[in-house]
Order: structure tokens, then sequence, then C-alpha cells
């Protein structure tokens, strides 16, 4: 298994646990809503920190969008498998042709 996923499968293993005891278990507990609103706080200092260039501090900070990228995905019952299975159905195909390949919204 892979960090990403090590963590994946912690914070599954959290979502019914006492907030009282987990900061993960807490986010969760306070529902989806919340847990997306925590990773665009989160996507936001990262983007502060990659214009400021600060190269400790950007990894930092993107640790922290991809964890609560992972709890938000958990709010919402989205396995991270799935995640990567997309990924890997994308991988080779051009960014542009992924995109046109999409359905008009």
């Amino acid at each position: 298994m892979t960090v990403l996923s090590d963590l994946a499968a912690t914070i599954s293993a959290r979502k019914g646990a006492d907030p009282d005891s987990s900061w993960t278990a807490k986010l969760l507990a306070k529902g989806p809503e919340k847990c997306a609103e925590k990773f665009g706080e989160e996507a936001i200092e990262a983007i502060i920190e990659a214009i400021k260039g600060d190269q400790s501090a950007l990894a930092s900070e993107a640790a922290d969008v991809l964890f609560h990228l992972l709890v938000m995905l958990e709010s919402r019952d989205v396995a991270f498998d799935d995640v990567l299975a997309e990924l890997a159905r994308r991988q080779g195909t051009s960014g542009i042709a992924e995109k046109a390949s999409r359905p008009s919204k």
C-alpha cells in the first residue's frame, strides 16, 4: 500500500470513532459540508505558499490538502480506490482529449 492508501484506510477507520478522540472523527462528525469547507481552506493556504515560493511550507500545505481531500471523500463515501481507478483510466490520455470527451454541462 502507498502512504495515501494507508492514510485513506486510517481515515475510514476513524469515521465512527469518538469525535473527542480524533481530529478526523471530529471533522467527519461535522458532516460533508464542513469537510469540503476545510479542504477549500487548505487548498487556499497551499496556493498562497505556491505564490510565495517557500518549498517547505508548500510541501506542508500540500500534505494538508491531500489529507483533507481524503477526509472530504470519506465524508461522501467515495472510496480512494475509485479515485485511483479514475486516474488509471485517464492515464496515457491527453488532458485536452480527456476534457473534450466529457459530457457538456
